[in-house]
């Protein structure tokens, strides 16, 4: 086990899961520069490493976060446009970095989760929340815009939902997120969060690491393009490279053999 405790966020690694947990419960775990700077460096070291296959992302306290902390707010008003493109720019960097991670991503909501929570929510892969789970693209109630999480927003929920949420600022509970699509399953409540994901990440630490890093990029591939010829030769030389892998030979062979594969995790 490896533990990376830091101020604003708490780093777990165990049997092939990464835990990042947001640590600010006095404030809601409402994020600023040093916390966004924190999840985005342990990613990229999380992607380095070999002995993790599942990220969680999860937080401390009674709500997952209530999004960009005011006195980061405060002090981003007081600064020139040039600077508040650079603070941005630390943000959009925590986004792209989460959103294009090679190992599949859980998302855990408690509470609520305003306003940049959103956007991390919607970059990972799986998301489950509780039932008193709340939502709310609060942005333009105080003058601002959620500009820089709106690709993978609009990505989750789509242009429709997004014209609704993003522009009337209203809260939503977590079965209105299950329906347009930000939460994949809502259950009662933290006990049965914590046997859920658990389960889950039994299921997920069963399959082939390779294979599910190189689904998650056709996933994006396939998204962004039409079937065109260039596409169609994209998944033929994908599936065609993976059958004579290492992996790829290792799971039709215990398939076949009726054996566990090398790579399965005994998560517990």
């Amino acid at each position: 086990m490896t533990n990376m405790t830091q101020a604003s966020l708490l780093i777990e690694i165990a049997n092939g899961l990464a835990t990042l947990t947001l640590n600010r419960p006095e404030v809601h775990n409402a994020f600023d520069d040093e916390l966004i700077q924190n999840i985005t460096t342990a990613l990229k070291k999380i992607e380095q490493r070999n002995d993790v296959q599942i990220v969680v992302l999860t937080s401390q306290g009674k709500h997952f976060s209530a999004g960009a902390d005011l006195n980061w707010m405060k002090r981003m008003a007081t600064l020139t446009e040039q600077q508040n493109k650079d603070d941005a720019q630390q943000l959009a960097e925590l986004m792209h970095t989460l959103n294009h991670l090679s190992k599949p991503t859980l998302a855990l909501v408690n509470g609520a989760a305003y306003g940049g929570a959103i956007g991390l929510i919607a970059c990972c892969d799986i998301a489950l929340a509780t039932q008193r789970s709340q939502f709310c693209l609060s942005e333009v109630k105080i003058g601002l815009s959620p500009a820089v999480i709106s690709p993978y927003v609009i990505a989750a929920i789509g242009s429709r939902q997004a014209r609704r949420y993003f522009l009337s600022a209203e809260a939503f509970d977590a079965n209105q997120a299950h329906q347009i699509g930000l939460i994949h399953d809502v259950v009662a409540d933290e006990a049965q969060l914590k046997n859920s994901s658990q389960q889950l990440i039994k299921t997920l630490l069963k399959n082939c690491p390779q294979a599910m890093a190189k689904t998650k990029q056709l996933i994006k591939t396939v998204n962004s393009g039409e079937c065109d010829q260039a596409m169609r030769d994209y998944t033929v030389n994908l599936i065609a490279s993976i059958r004579v892998s290492a992996e790829g030979q290792e799971g039709l062979t215990s398939f076949l053999e009726k054996r566990t594969a090398n790579w399965v995790n005994d998560y517990e």
